[in-house]
């Protein structure tokens, strides 16, 4: 019998606890493995298709697409797998050599995917031919000592073929005719992607073990790819002064302190999902796909401005998807000795749903601090794979609920009978009641439990499980 057993020893069911308690013990998350795998780089002008036949290779929607020019922006990196072949997939913004500005700082992103491949793809828009631009692309790709494939895209019927024969001009080899909107030899084309691709990444891969994946999020123009690309230390993600420049995530791995992480930088959510439209609409289901595939988030806030609605509800999707979170509080440089007073308050108000998330006070311009993050996200991860043993817990429940137990309800006195933390990933804690626990009671326990046990930088949630009544025998 357990200390939190009811006197009668009715409570039979906990042999079940224990065996629950023991796999829980050996439960592994195998989302962090990352395989070693070569990267294809898929370029093009701007709207031939790139994104759209992106998809079409990986078999699901995950680039975003859209009838005007110019939706992707920076590299976006996915992975992919053809006839047991697994591969990574770098979806690219349009190429426009001698661009300049966002445009130029577009272009560069996909000359640094070009240059990091293992094969490139270009496409090329057959409905107009080759144009300028394409032959200034093919001119590169020539020089480059890497595979490359010609995709003649848009081609929807055999009318077409004809302008497809014209693009041996590229000097790149056989043009290949599909259409990635309608899947028309699509299969034809993994067969020559996987052709074309070593066995092994140049680079030879992260191995694996695979790093812990980090997800960026905030409100737009927070500074979330100015961070990404001051812990890089390259131009990974484009930065401009407009607020929206990132539309996809954009995937990176990051040394930091010893130890590398996976980065991803997501569009800043404007608009609640349901009310966004167009790209924006599909760049916020892409970020809160990034919060559920990462296991620690860092939340961005701009400190020199007064916490919004956005920022609320960045923490609020955070906290639902039950990931570790780290609070970097940007632009400290701006901030002076009366901004700090008003911010303290409003962290206090408004971050009542996240207390136990450690804040770090960092300039994504300047680098000041950003390397306290590690240390951070370590913590933060920490707590998010820890368990607490059985018998201890029900030790220290007993402990607390002999001090204060639980507030009456309907005249009765709920007690708790067994306790155990049912997961991990996050901590979830299950309590074996005769009755429901109040919501701050609840609280309470969660409080107490974080001060005993710690768990900084993770959510923990608490559920309760009434013991049904059982009927009495002869009955």
């Amino acid at each position: 019998m357990t200390e939190l057993e009811g006197a009668d020893g009715s409570w039979s069911d906990e042999a079940e606890f224990a065996a629950l308690d023991a796999q829980v013990e050996g439960l592994e998350d195998d989302a962090g493995a990352v395989l070693s795998q070569p990267v294809l780089a898929v370029v093009g002008r701007p709207n031939v298709g790139k994104s759209t036949l992106v998809n079409r290779i990986l078999g699901r929607r995950e680039a975003v697409v859209q009838d005007v020019p110019g939706v992707t922006r920076d590299r976006i990196a996915y992975d992919a797998m053809w006839n047991g072949r697994r591969f990574t997939v770098v979806d690219t913004g349009g190429w426009e050599p001698g661009a300049s500005g966002l445009q130029g700082a577009v272009a560069a992103q996909a000359e640094m995917a070009m240059s990091t491949a293992d094969a490139v793809l270009l496409v090329v828009d057959a409905s107009v031919g080759a144009t300028t631009t394409d032959e200034a692309v093919a001119k590169v790709l020539r020089r480059s000592k890497r595979p490359v494939l010609l995709a003649a895209n848009k081609v929807d019927d055999n009318r077409l073929m004809a302008d497809v024969a014209s693009l041996w001009s590229l000097g790149l080899g056989e043009p290949m005719a599909v259409s990635a909107l309608h899947g028309r030899s699509s299969g034809d084309l993994l067969d020559a992607i996987v052709r074309a691709l070593p066995e092994a990444p140049r680079d030879g891969g992260e191995g694996a073990a695979g790093p812990r994946r980090v997800a960026l999020v905030g409100k737009p123009n927070v500074g979330k790819s100015s961070l990404l690309n001051k812990l890089t230390g390259e131009e990974r993600a484009v930065v401009d002064a407009v607020a929206g420049t990132t539309v996809d995530p954009v995937d990176s791995l990051v040394e930091l302190d010893g130890e590398t992480w996976r980065f991803v930088d997501t569009a800043g959510l404007r608009k609640r999902v349901h009310t966004a439209s167009g790209t924006e609409y599909y760049a916020s289901l892409r970020t809160k796909a990034a919060i559920d595939a990462a296991e620690v988030v860092i939340v961005l806030l701009d400190a020199s401005e007064p916490l919004s609605e956005q920022d609320l509800r960045v923490l609020t999707m955070v906290v639902e998807a039950g990931r570790a979170c780290v609070l970097a509080l940007n632009k400290w440089d701006l901030v002076d000795e009366d901004r700090r007073y008003e911010l303290d308050r409003e962290l206090d108000r408004g971050l009542v749903r996240v207390p136990w998330a450690r804040k770090v006070n960092i300039s994504a311009l300047t680098g000041r601090s950003v390397r306290k993050l590690a240390p951070a996200l370590r913590t933060a991860l920490e707590s998010w794979d820890r368990r607490v043993p059985t018998g201890q817990l029900n030790g220290w429940l007993s402990e607390l609920i002999a001090a204060t137990p639980p507030p009456v309800r309907g005249g009765k006195q709920p007690k708790v009978l067994f306790a155990t933390q049912a997961a991990i990933r996050p901590p979830t804690l299950v309590l074996f009641t005769t009755g429901f626990l109040e919501a701050g009671y609840r609280r309470f326990v969660e409080r107490k439990f974080r001060e005993r046990f710690g768990f900084e930088g993770s959510p923990v949630r608490i559920n309760v499980r009434v013991r049904e009544k059982r009927a009495k025998k002869g009955k």
